[in-house]
């Protein structure tokens, strides 16, 4: 049988703007307690400010907390999670940890600058770095029940010297000089990779996410039909907030994967003012004064995409991405066998090399060579 309780948390001594009560039963635990009391400065208005911080990789040892502050609750849990709860003068700190080394730390204070302070002081150091060797730090945005939300994760990506040699002769100039690029040389907006399934596109982006990263933030669009459709979402993606850090300000670079309807011929009439959208971010108003890049991939041939999206200006490069001409992918294989006239994308060299097909047949594991 459920018992239901109120209870009355009471603010710092302070004239309160909200009264706030809660109502805690046996379905609740010591976490959901915590929660309450780390929003309630916040809700009554004695501490009107908020700020709130994702962590991947955090070390063991690290205290996520500020050298001053009065540790006032902590909850454990079976599952690996632990919540505490730390208050000092003028401000109060919730950190959530999770077995899977993450955390959520979230402050409320009496101004915007303590609780910028706090929150950093807390954050500190708390991270591992990334591993150099495979991994880099992209964003994924979508649009949830609540707005705009962004996630980073650490993806895995080989540098360009290890994959090069999986890409036509012709196409490694080009590359060379992409890979190579410093924000001194940005002329034009789009970067434009098209061709058939299976030729590297995907792969081509995460590395260079990792060998642009001392200057551009890379961050992946997971639903490109919505961010264009939605001036709320693009505002918030395109010139929202920029992200600190110790390097300061960074360019960013939007990955829009398989957007084949949006800049197709004919796309304006199908998908209204998404395309016109894409271009002000690129070349117009939109995009003026803002270090954002935009990276597109589609299936589709040159000859079947929108003028306007090719136009001599607009791209920053534009490469067609195609199989492997056959006596380069033979070179790649090893051997002739299998290997048809034509040649070969890097997905069925693949295939052939780990025998899990015939050429033209897409593999299990495709999506690692997109």
């Amino acid at each position: 049988m459920s018992v239901l309780k109120e209870v009355s948390i009471t603010p710092e001594p302070r004239p309160a703007e909200l009264p706030m009560n809660i109502w805690i039963d046996d379905a609740d635990s010591a976490v959901d307690v915590i929660d309450a009391m780390a929003l309630s400065p916040f809700a009554t208005g004695t501490q009107p400010w908020s700020r709130t911080t994702e962590l991947e990789r955090v070390r063991a040892d690290a205290p996520l907390a500020p050298a001053t502050g009065t540790l006032v609750r902590v909850a454990k849990e079976d599952d690996g999670r632990e919540s505490r709860l730390i208050r000092g003068e003028g401000w109060t700190l919730r950190i959530v940890r999770y077995r899977n080394r993450s955390a959520l730390v979230s402050v409320t204070a009496v101004d915007e600058e303590l609780a910028r302070s706090v929150i950093e002081e807390a954050v500190k150091d708390a991270r591992e770095p990334v591993p150099e060797t495979d991994h880099v730090e992209m964003g994924f945005w979508w649009q949830g029940q609540h707005g705009a939300r962004r996630s980073g994760k650490p993806i895995t990506a080989v540098p360009w010297a290890g994959i090069g040699g999986n890409y036509a002769r012709s196409l490694r100039g080009p590359l060379d000089r992409l890979m190579a690029l410093t924000p001194a040389d940005v002329r034009g907006r789009l970067v434009l990779l098209h061709g058939p399934p299976g030729t590297g596109k995907t792969t081509l982006l995460r590395t260079l996410a990792r060998e642009w990263r001392s200057w551009c933030q890379v961050d992946c669009v997971l639903d490109p039909e919505r961010l264009f459709n939605s001036p709320g979402y693009l505002m918030e993606v395109a010139v929202g907030s920029d992200s600190e850090d110790e390097g300061g300000k960074k360019w960013r670079l939007l990955v829009l994967e398989d957007c084949d309807e949006l800049i197709r011929a004919g796309a304006k009439e199908v998908t209204g003012q998404g395309l016109s959208r894409l271009l002000n971010l690129t070349d117009g108003l939109l995009g003026h004064g803002r270090d954002v890049l935009v990276a597109i991939t589609t299936n589709e041939s040159l000859s079947r995409l929108h003028p306007a999206v090719v136009r001599p200006g607009r791209c920053l490069t534009q490469l067609e991405v195609g199989p492997l001409p056959h006596d380069e992918a033979v070179a790649w294989l090893g051997t002739a066998e299998g290997v048809p006239a034509s040649g070969a994308t890097l997905a069925e060299l693949f295939a052939l090399r780990e025998g899990v097909g015939e050429p033209h047949a897409e593999p299990e594991s495709i999506g690692l060579y997109l």
